[in-house]
């Protein structure tokens, strides 16, 4: 058929099908129309502040909540409702987080253990999977952390300082490997597998410091001095360069994160693993690997605490790093500088904490209630959005999706 016929009507046809052949026809020889302009795109700060209102929203609401808490327990121990007691507390405590340099100091401290272990929870949240194992592996860097530099106590800071931070490195990430391997060859729950990790690790450690690792002629169960291999202080009293590596790893993860194949594949893994398996991918590699590092970067925080710190390992490390991580992480939205934010705040909280209770008489405790808070509001974002009448986010966040979907539908993938 001609193209100058496509218009002509067919003889005998039904009234329909002239009526299609005219509709053609007009199609064919009517100018195309403009496309309706696309929406524009919305500018840098609004979607930063997509990102940022409901954690900015949960923070604010914790403190509400401790305010309360504060009033509320006055009374019942005073029998008067001290209205001004929050005021005082939290005026206390940013005094004490960045009213002096050691103060500051103290912050980037208490920081640089739930930044790593942060990220170790974050890039994990953008694999899809909720390494509550964090724990776990800090830990187990822990452990071996003091292990190994009581070992080479006497060995020189050349030697001791970077073997001891390259084997608690290596423990973490063999303690992550475990679940992310049965997570991808077996289908067992990372939840699940990282829990009872979690209380290994604990019971691990009891048995061997107590025991073999067992400090001769010490008071309590503990490791020997890591001597040589504490970790060299930069700046103030109790800086160490634990700080610096801290501080490398957030543009590396960022890096891997958006710069990077492999942070690509681990994205599309975290949002679609049936789309990343049909593009040729192999989610059962990536969650291994992801797992791997995780623990890798938690095992690296746990050597912190114990080289730069603690000096020794002890039965019973009193820390919940590995748990505050994954506040640590919700809060910035599973991206390395939001992490990064997140324990800095985090860390001026917990360097805060004992000013807040000699100047206020407020207990230390009160920071683990705020926390808790935070990461109520942040599971139930729905709180913090009605109060503040904000928006849905447009840009879809898998991390939050990994901690709110139910067990079964993850369990079903």
């Amino acid at each position: 058929m001609d193209p100058e016929d496509a218009g002509t009507p067919v003889e005998g046809a039904s009234p329909a099908a002239e009526g299609h052949q005219t509709t053609a026809s007009l199609q064919a020889t009517s100018p195309p129309q403009a496309a309706m302009p696309d929406r524009p795109e919305r500018g840098i700060l609004a979607r930063a502040w997509s990102l940022i209102a409901v954690p900015l929203g949960a923070i604010v609401l914790s403190l509400l909540v401790g305010a309360i808490v504060m009033i509320v327990s006055e009374a019942l121990v005073t029998g008067r409702f001290e209205v001004g007691l929050p005021f005082e507390a939290y005026r206390s405590l940013v005094e004490g987080a960045v009213g002096s340099g050691n103060a500051l100091v103290s912050t980037v401290v208490q920081a640089t253990p739930l930044v790593l272990a942060g990220l170790a929870v974050g890039i994990c949240f953008k694999a899809g999977l909720f390494n509550i194992g964090a724990q776990g592996q800090f830990l187990m860097g822990a452990l071996t952390a003091g292990a190994v530099g009581a070992s080479m106590a006497h060995s020189g800071p050349a030697l001791a300082v970077p073997v001891a931070l390259i084997a608690a490195a290596l423990a973490g990430a063999a303690y992550g490997a475990i679940p992310g391997f049965l997570k991808a060859y077996t289908g067992a729950h990372e939840v699940v597998t990282t829990i009872m990790l979690n209380y290994i690790a604990i019971f691990t450690i009891a048995y061997l410091v107590t025991g073999p690792l067992r400090a001769r002629g010490a008071s309590f169960a503990r490791t020997a001095d890591v001597g040589d291999a504490a970790l060299p202080i930069i700046i103030g009293r109790d800086g160490h360069i634990g700080l610096l590596i801290a501080l490398v790893a957030v543009p590396i993860a960022y890096w891997l994160l958006w710069r990077t194949t492999v942070g690509f594949e681990i994205r599309t893994v975290g949002a679609n693993p049936e789309a990343a398996r049909y593009a040729g991918m192999r989610p059962r590699r990536l969650v291994v690997m992801v797992m791997t590092l995780g623990g890798l970067l938690a095992g690296l925080a746990g050597a912190g605490e114990i080289l730069g710190r603690a000096g020794f390992m002890p039965a019973a490390l009193s820390t919940n790093v590995g748990f505050d991580a994954i506040t640590v992480a919700l809060l910035g939205r599973a991206h390395p500088v939001g992490i990064l934010l997140s324990g800095l705040l985090f860390g001026a909280m917990r360097a805060g904490a004992n000013q807040m209770q000699i100047v206020a008489g407020v207990p230390a405790e009160m920071i683990d209630v705020l926390q808790g808070v935070i990461l109520l509001f942040l599971a139930a974002n729905i709180i913090v959005r009605r109060v503040f009448r904000l928006r849905a986010a447009r840009i879809p966040v898998a991390e939050i999706q990994t901690v709110t979907r139910s067990y079964g539908e993850q369990a079903s993938r």
